[in-house]
């Protein structure tokens, strides 16, 4: 999660030990669910559909931009930053994949979020199974977050990610359900006959370590084995119909997507979303469209220690927060071209997969995968260093506080008081597996791993530093190459969310990330135990017992911030009259800029729609040229006052003239939606500004 929890001073501060101080230790939850259905046991990883290059592909796309002013933003979880426009729309990336040999089929969703919280997935799977019955369940579908610092929050179950939005944003979950769920209904409604190819390499100077002394502790043998101290390997899967369509790709690559700043308050799918965007406007895809169109997901992977952000910057991003994204975004985006046109190497096997729910704060591990001691993990919990942040974005305080070697008064006193032995080295500052009446973050998680031909994906809902991701890698590989696995990807950021996890030497550390690993010092040693558990029943086709059911809290959420009372603009004009216009003509490299009187964009979305448009002239019609999505474009909201309520709106559309502009003439039109205070009612306006040229 961002670069620090909480970086609002003592306030802030003084709550969270407060609430610390009054948690008491929760029960076990759920019990186990029936069991799942895996096909013919005892066949194993490939069986029939060795040697197959036949699979059905599908891609699907749709926007899932929540309310763009007036909420609190997910991922560096500062209060200050709420949402005040629209620089590029948030999507949802999803491709359904089927093997005809052996009958399986999973399903892979990209979306442009912060996170993916549990209660996403679990209302996506229920409308998935209200739609199709039994096809796509918790066990085939694969749901992942880029991990964008700029989109709306207040869509977690769990409080701890809830604090920034000041609860739960009812709205803002239910587009990003609904999103997701349609963009896999679009997949599933594509799919044909098609052919998965690969292509792997490295990409350089587009990453680095934040925490490099942590990274040091790994052991000099380990650190020996890999030419750097981030994972430069980008994993591309391009996706074609036997019709010669070209369906889409999947790329992974780890890195933060931090670009942006905690400052700021536009929402955007930071690098990740951008080079998502050059790629799919390169090959002409239509976010308006219904029918197929190309899908372009940059996905996320273990990230955990890695920022874009190469040439530093203060108060996270990098030193200029369009530079910076731009850099990151078409240097992936650059690199992504190259695999895809040389992707030639077909997937073969078919689809598999395995998930079970694990209660990640009670796991006994075995020493093999400890060292030679029995481990434990423990309750849920966080250090000071969390508070104090990353390099992305710094908070209160230093990093490095450990219980080993206490640095000041605060370390001691947190040391002597909250710090549990099981967590080790960690001064807690707030243990948020014990609250009641349930905990502030998941401890029952889900882990899952999916096989397509010889590429194996292990799903965690964490965020893993470069040298963990490394180390489960190789877990899962060694129990898969023997089978033909040649490829292993660590899906970050999936099905769910809880921290961070460093590797014990990390933790030792106690940098950001290493008091963001909830769980304890065990906590990598416990996945490497049940992803090993995985992989041997994905290679010998055996069940696994589906483990405890996670908590359904979809009915027991609390959220503070009202919603839009009514919209109000000055008595002699209507919504969508201008107040500050065009200039008569403007030079290709220039800012047009209109403001409006408009409404809270709160009021609608505009789902799969815009609420800007750059329009060319052409005989008696307006074509359009640009719309909210574009990197050329900027919706901003403000509070515009006006007599005599003070509810007035000013909706500012930029639009940055292309080099490579028609010259011609332009204007700029606004769509939006304002409520009447006297029925309620939302109501749609529209307003354009003066015609200019472009020269």
């Amino acid at each position: 999660m961002r670069s620090s929890i909480i970086r609002h001073g003592a306030l802030v501060l003084a709550l969270l030990l407060a609430l610390a101080g009054c948690g008491h230790r929760g029960s076990r939850s759920g019990q186990a669910d029936a069991g799942q259905t895996l096909g013919p046991e005892g066949q194993g990883l490939g069986g029939s559909c060795a040697g197959q290059q036949s699979f059905l592909i599908g891609s699907g796309l749709y926007d899932i931009t929540g309310p763009a002013a007036e909420v609190g933003m997910m991922g560096y979880v500062e209060l200050e930053q709420q949402t005040a426009g629209i620089h590029q729309r948030l999507r949802s990336r999803a491709f359904v994949i089927a093997s005809p040999c052996n009958g399986k089929r999973v399903v892979f969703v990209s979306a442009d979020l912060g996170m993916m919280f549990q209660g996403v997935k679990q209302q996506v799977v229920k409308r998935l199974r209200d739609t199709f019955g039994g096809l796509y369940s918790d066990e085939n579908v694969l749901l992942s977050a880029t991990h964008t610092h700029s989109g709306p929050g207040g869509y977690s179950h769990y409080a701890l990610y809830n604090l920034s939005t000041f609860g739960f944003v009812p709205r803002n979950f239910e587009v990003i359900v609904d999103g997701i769920y349609q963009s896999i209904v679009r997949a599933h409604a594509h799919l044909g006959p098609g052919r998965i190819t690969l292509a792997a390499g490295d990409l350089l100077d587009a990453s680095r370590n934040r925490s490099p002394e942590a990274y040091r502790l790994n052991p000099p043998e380990e650190r020996a084995r890999y030419a750097y101290d981030t994972d430069k390997r980008m994993t591309l899967l391009r996706f074609t119909k036997d019709s010669g369509v070209e369906v889409g790709l999947i790329d992974w690559f780890a890195v933060h997507a931090t670009s942006m700043g905690m400052k700021y308050r536009y929402i955007s799918g930071d690098n990740k979303g951008y080079a998502s965007y050059l790629f799919e406007k390169a090959k002409g895809t239509r976010y308006d469209a219904t029918g197929e169109t190309f899908v372009a997901a940059f996905a996320q992977s273990n990230e955990g220690d890695v920022t874009p952000n190469i040439h530093g910057g203060e108060d996270g991003g990098g030193e200029d927060d369009f530079e910076s994204t731009e850099l990151s975004g078409r240097k992936q985006y650059a690199r992504a071209v190259a695999l895809y046109e040389s992707a030639i190497t077909p997937l073969t096997g078919g689809v598999d997969y395995r998930h079970v729910y694990v209660k990640m704060d009670d796991v006994t591990v075995s020493p093999a995968f400890t060292g030679g001691t029995e481990g434990h993990t423990c309750p849920a919990a966080i250090g000071i260093s969390m508070l104090a942040g990353a390099e992305d974005g710094p908070g209160v305080g230093h990093e490095g506080a450990t219980c080993a070697a206490m640095h000041d008064v605060w370390s001691a006193f947190t040391c002597t008081t909250t710090t549990t032995p099981c967590q080790a080295e960690k001064p807690i500052v707030l243990e948020m597996g014990t609250m009641q009446p349930f905990p502030w973050s998941p401890e029952v998680l889900p882990l899952q791993l999916v096989t397509v031909g010889n590429v194996a994906l292990v799903a965690v809902p964490f965020e893993l530093t470069t040298m963990a991701g490394r180390r489960l890698r190789e877990t899962v590989r060694a129990r898969l190459a023997p089978a033909g696995v040649t490829e292993v990807v660590i899906a970050g950021l999936s099905n769910a969310y809880s921290g961070y996890i460093a590797t014990r030497e990390e933790y030792a550390k106690q940098e950001y990330e290493g008091a963001s690993t909830h769980f304890g010092p065990w906590t990598l040693a416990a996945l490497q135990q049940e992803f090993d558990g995985l992989a041997r029943a994905l290679r010998e086709g055996t069940s696994v017992p589906p483990g405890p059911a996670p908590r359904e809290l979809q009915g027991l959420q609390n959220h503070l911030r009202p919603g839009v009372l009514f919209d109000d603009k000055p008595l002699w004009g209507r919504f969508g009259d201008v107040f500050v216009d065009a200039r008569e003509s403007y030079a290709r490299g220039e800012t047009v800029r209109v403001t409006f009187w408009g409404g809270h964009p709160k009021n609608d979305p505009h789902i799969q729609g815009t609420f800007l448009r750059v329009q060319r002239r052409r005989g008696l019609f307006w074509d359009d040229v640009a719309y909210d999505w574009d990197w050329e474009t900027k919706y901003t909201w403000r509070r515009g006052y006006c007599l005599p309520t003070l509810a007035c709106s000013h909706v500012i559309i930029e639009w940055a003239i292309p080099q490579d502009a028609e010259p011609g003439t332009y204007r700029i039109v606004h769509e939006g939606d304002w409520k009447s205070g006297w029925d309620g009612r939302v109501r749609p306006y529209k307003g354009a500004s003066r015609p200019f040229t472009v020269k």
